[in-house]
């Protein structure tokens, strides 16, 4: 059963008063900007953070190449 817990409610993820599942879901968050929240959310206490610093700035670079695509037309 703890293995089931740590799958659905992992402790990095579950801090504060909301998980962050629920707040990208309740944000309307697609794949790219969730995940640039997720790991933001948890670099400081999953036990990578420069790991996870960098997975963030790469979902956040491949969103201002969208968004600079998207402007160009």
């Amino acid at each position: 059963m703890a293995l089931l817990e740590n799958v659905r409610h992992p402790k990095h993820y579950t801090r504060g008063k909301i998980e962050v599942i629920d707040f990208i879901e309740d944000q309307g968050f697609d794949f790219l900007e969730g995940n640039v929240v997720k790991y933001l959310a948890r670099y400081k206490w999953k036990g990578a953070p420069l790991e996870d610093l960098k997975k963030a700035e790469f979902y956040l670079e491949r969103l201002i190449k969208r968004e600079e695509a998207r402007r160009r037309g």
